[in-house]
């Protein structure tokens, strides 16, 4: 007897349901733990304005965090980058330590002072959670993935207030130039289930105005692809200065918990004694600031030597916020050079800096979209395009992949962390293959 075959539609039900009982579960856990987050941040960044000598504590606080890390976080120092590799190549299970590790790590890190961010401490968070639901629902390998996925899309939309952008960042930050799009229902439910739990926790999101967006002309599409020029080969210095950063760290200093307690004593004399207390911990109300009046042309400078610093040191934390400050203060700078708005620039380079450091420009013009309105995304799209270009094979999460290269060969499935050995080794091969042979 023939057996009946159900339309697709009707078989397609269970796997559905499926999908928004674990999205909604991973909401629920990463939206809470960033409201957690956010409401400790806040109390942390205000005592620490109130109590300005708390910034001398900053290489105990390094040396602390660095020691706790050597003796039980071993397994989940690589943060997102860990994330990253399990969704490519599932192995275990990320250890439920590494969110309250990355929490309390991120917390001290902005009580004294450190210029560290806030988005790798919601999206580690949000991944550890979301990764324990593996074993409860004996979930396969390839539903593991997505599952991690969606955590990544969770932190991030819950962190920023940002569904649309963080649903989209967890599909694109995996791999470059490519969407998985079996994992759409599970990210944009968990972004947008997630905000709205953060939010129902009573935590509320920085509002930015990027004032008048001008219309569309020959002038205004010039001037923004040259700003995305800039930002983009400003977050490929950010991300480049970065990793060397580390590596000469790592090279001088062979004991974890010394990196943060030789870097947090310079941090803390630049801060103290160079006045730098507007490039210490997020940095928000300069942000801020930036949208509205001008700010000095090497705040961008400023706040990028002082978060390699941090980051490169060992600080927990993470370079999103830090990005926007770079991005919003250098787009400040280049307003009255390209004769476009105060406002208007300052968007753009809040988060097209971000796509060329992390490598993606379309959750970051939906996140111009979210924050500042849709008139600016025709300009937000162009810029965050360019800027993602104009960046380089390069970024800020070293277990980025390859999927599509920009635009010099790059092979398929390639770490961007090995992409600057594979680019000498094809250089010492022209080198060779152009050098004139020797006669006998």
């Amino acid at each position: 007897m023939k057996r009946l075959r159900l339309p697709e539609q009707v078989e397609l039900l269970p796997h559905v349901g499926r999908w928004l009982l674990l999205a909604g579960l991973v909401a629920v856990l990463a939206g809470s733990a960033s409201a957690l987050f956010l409401l400790a941040l806040d109390w942390v960044t205000g005592t620490r304005e109130a109590q300005r000598w708390l910034v001398f504590g900053l290489p105990l606080a390094g040396f602390a965090v660095g020691w706790v890390y050597l003796k039980v976080g071993r397994g989940v120092e690589a943060g997102n980058n860990l994330l990253i590799d399990e969704i490519h190549d599932p192995k275990n299970v990320v250890p439920l330590r590494m969110a309250p590790l990355i929490l309390a790590g991120t917390v001290i890190s902005h009580l004294f002072g450190a210029s560290v961010g806030r988005e790798g401490t919601a999206v580690q968070m949000g991944g550890a959670l979301a990764d324990q639901l593996t074993h409860v629902f004996k979930l396969r390998p390839e539903d593991r993935r997505i599952l991690l996925m969606a955590g990544i899309s969770a932190g991030f939309a819950s962190v920023f207030g940002t569904p649309l952008a963080g649903a989209v960042f967890g599909l694109e930050v995996l791999l470059i130039g490519r969407l998985r799009y079996d994992a759409l229902l599970p990210c944009f439910t968990a972004a947008i289930v997630a905000d709205q739990v953060t939010t129902a926790w009573g935590v509320h999101h920085t509002h930015y105005l990027a004032g008048l967006i001008p219309a569309v002309s020959a002038w205004t599409l010039t001037a923004v692809v040259l700003a995305g020029i800039v930002f983009g080969l400003v977050g490929m210095l950010f991300a480049q200065a970065t990793h060397a950063g580390a590596a000469v760290v790592r090279r001088h200093v062979g004991y974890p918990p010394l990196r943060p307690l030789f870097g947090g004593a310079a941090i803390a004399v630049v801060i103290w004694f160079g006045d730098g207390w507007r490039y210490a911990g997020l940095g928000i109300p300069v942000i801020v600031e930036a949208f509205v009046q001008p700010v000095p042309s090497w705040d961008f400078a400023a706040k990028l030597g002082l978060t390699v610093a941090s980051l490169a040191s060992g600080f927990k934390g993470g370079e999103v916020t830090p990005l926007f400050f770079i991005g919003a203060t250098l787009g400040n700078a280049l307003a009255p050079l390209l004769q476009l708005p105060l406002g208007l620039l300052a968007a753009l380079g809040f988060v097209a800096v971000f796509a060329g450091a992390a490598n993606t420009p379309l959750a970051c013009t939906l996140m111009a979209m979210e924050l500042f309105g849709a008139q600016i995304g025709v300009y937000a799209g162009l810029a965050c395009v360019v800027s993602y270009l104009f960046s380089g094979h390069t970024g800020i999460y070293r277990s980025q992949r390859v999927g599509h290269a920009k635009h010099r060969h790059t092979p398929e499935g390639m770490k961007l962390g090995d992409v600057p050995a594979y680019r000498d080794r094809q250089r010492a091969a022209q080198d060779a293959a152009d050098a004139p042979r020797q006669e006998p």
